[in-house]
């Protein structure tokens, strides 16, 4: 964007905060324009009703002086003042022309008032324009003054209190109503976050009004729909990769029976890989349902101490260390085959894994299992989790794999509420953590 560009309006990043702005911007314009018209409506009214008054004083007040001895007026004066408007003999003060409009409009009244019988000359005062002097002289040539202070219109003290209190309510009503209209979004979007295809998450409710309650069924029937998809894919799978494990075990007693060749050599290797794959597959689709087991609490370091023993009590190279974790709650089954995974994928393109516990005070579990292998580009760490993905593009039986030992880690992971971590270790080789929760 060029530095002459125009900025546009930067919204809010929130839906609540954008409906929240709008109402908030039509409330105070609303209660600005209903104030100021309230305001003017009660500024004409009061303006109108002092004129009228001045009016009528005026004339009453300069009959009653004009037909009085002149000895008996100064008596009379305090009578006729009252509030900001007093009379008094003599010739006055002001000398200064007229400035506002409110003392234009006061001496208009006077000087309907008194007609052209008695010509009123009216001034303003130097020091202060909304005070004014009207000087009018009697029948009998004496000279008098009605002194005005012009009152500016101010709003009662309290006016601003309840302006303030109401105004309050209404954007408190506001910001309720937002929440109201946005909580369902809120919901909505927290269910499908924790949306998981290999386990039975918690319907929306239904309730509520008919927009949200539509949104809430078609969300539970889409939800029911991916787990009847997926449970149907693993069903299939699974049933495919245990119904080949027969032919494949009176193919393999075939070959026990031909004549030693290279080609019954082949053949029996073809079966032994073709047999892992569909072992593999079996272990792919029941580790989708590896939340039917009951979650206990284990003393994880004797649980890993027997599942590296296992390994060592059979020649590999499979080593114990880090810290004492003490008590976890997880699903033991589910976890020694994600560990037990996750080392044999290690000892096959290492020969060797360590297992390596970090435990502190608070907070989740890491076990790693380190190897020196070539490891993994950083490009592809994700792509292992996939089903069938194997980096080697070869058919290489050694270390090709079947490309199912990761997704099955990963899968179980999730099934354990745990999380895969993949990344590179130091000096080389792959660092697997499988960071689980307390």
């Amino acid at each position: 964007m060029s530095p002459t560009a125009p900025r546009r309006f930067a919204w809010p990043g929130t839906l609540v905060a954008r409906l929240f702005l709008i109402f908030l911007t039509g409330l105070l314009l609303a209660y600005g324009l209903s104030f100021a018209s309230l305001f003017y409506e009660r500024y004409s009214t009061t303006k109108t009703m002092m004129l009228g008054d001045l009016e009528r004083d005026v004339a009453i007040a300069m009959d009653i002086l004009d037909r009085l001895p002149a000895t008996e007026r100064p008596a009379w004066l305090p009578r006729l003042s009252s509030g900001n408007r007093e009379y008094r003999l003599g010739n006055g003060e002001a000398d200064q022309p007229l400035a506002l409009d409110a003392a234009r409009s006061a001496a208009q009244s006077i000087q309907a008032a008194l007609g052209t019988a008695r010509p009123a000359t009216i001034r303003a005062m130097a020091d202060d324009p909304r005070h004014i002097q009207a000087r009018v002289v009697l029948s009998d040539g004496q000279p008098v003054i009605l002194d005005i202070h012009l009152s500016s219109m101010r709003p009662a003290p309290w006016l601003g209190v309840v302006l303030a209190v109401q105004l309050l309510l209404l954007i408190g009503c506001a910001w309720l109503a937002v929440r109201l209209a946005v909580r369902p979004l809120t919901r909505l979007a927290r269910a499908a976050e924790a949306l998981d295809p290999n386990a039975k998450s918690p319907l929306l409710s239904e309730h509520g009004p008919a927009e949200v309650a539509h949104a809430a069924v078609a969300f539970n029937a889409m939800q029911t729909r991916i787990a009847a998809h997926v449970a149907e894919r693993m069903q299939i799978l699974g049933a495919i990769s245990h119904d080949l494990q027969t032919p494949i075990t009176r193919m393999k007693l075939r070959t026990e029976f031909m004549d030693a060749s290279v080609d019954r050599d082949k053949l029996a290797q073809d079966l032994n890989e073709v047999e892992r794959l569909v072992r593999e597959g079996i272990d792919y689709a029941r580790s989708a349902h590896g939340k039917v087991e009951t979650p206990v609490r284990v003393e994880l370091a004797a649980f890993l101490e027997s599942l590296v023993y296992d390994y060592q009590d059979t020649g590999k190279a499979v080593s114990l260390s880090g810290d004492n974790a003490g008590l976890v709650s997880t699903r033991p089954h589910a976890l020694r085959r994600v560990l037990g995974n996750l080392i044999d994928n290690a000892l096959k393109f290492a020969g060797a894994a360590e297992v390596r516990v970090d435990a502190a005070e608070s907070g989740p579990v890491s076990i790693f299992v380190l190897d020196r292998g070539p490891g993994i580009p950083a490009h592809e760490l994700d792509a292992v989790l996939q089903p069938f993905y194997r980096l080697e593009s070869s058919r290489n039986r050694d270390t090709g794999g079947t490309g199912l030992g990761l997704a099955i880690a990963q899968q179980l992971a999730e099934v354990l509420g745990a999380k895969l971590i993949l990344g590179p270790r130091d000096g080389g080789g792959l660092s697997v953590e499988l960071r689980i929760a307390r």
